[in-house]
């Protein structure tokens, strides 16, 4: 899993693209190559969409996508969504489902929440759960480096003994 965050700002009197936009940048969901065209932002509207119309409705069905209509909405090809379809899958912001419709499944992805916001509290729970972890390796690092100092601090050799004693006159 490869977590790169970014510090974007929300610019003022934003639109619903460009906040979509923004979050997507600050969880490093957006191209990465600067001649990138993928219009992830749309697909991020379409899903909570679809997932709105699919909780009002009650059928699960509605909110799932397959990789192809999402690649129509970012505006990329089938097999580069499944390139940034990784990046979604690994936060946690969606979630793979099947469903059976007219005897056919189908096999597509939804977010994994009720909505964006609970999406992207998956991500964070992935997120905080990646950094307990890297400061356990930490704690551990630390550990290592002080019991390799103690065990050189043991290694070096002992100073002898002086044989001089002072002794005290009881004046």
């Amino acid at each position: 899993m490869k977590i790169q965050l970014e510090h974007k700002e929300l610019p003022e009197q934003a639109a619903p693209d460009d906040i979509a936009k923004t979050l997507l940048a600050r969880f490093g969901l957006l191209p990465r190559k600067k001649d990138g065209n993928a219009q992830m932002h749309k697909l991020l509207l379409e899903l909570s969409e679809r997932k709105k119309a699919a909780n009002r409705e009650k059928k699960p069905e509605l909110a799932v996508m397959p990789v192809e209509d999402m690649g129509s909405f970012a505006g990329i090809k089938r097999q580069t969504m499944y390139e940034y379809l990784h990046r979604w899958l690994d936060l946690n912001i969606l979630k793979k489902t099947s469903f059976v419709n007219s005897g056919k499944v189908v096999i597509g992805y939804e977010l994994n929440g009720t909505n964006v916001e609970g999406a992207f509290r998956k991500a964070e729970s992935t997120i905080k759960s990646h950094l307990e972890d890297s400061f356990k390796i930490i704690e551990h690092l630390q550990n290592e480096i002080k019991k390799e100092k103690l065990r050189a601090g043991s290694e070096l050799p002992e100073e002898p003994a002086t044989s001089e004693t002072t002794t005290n006159s009881g004046q």
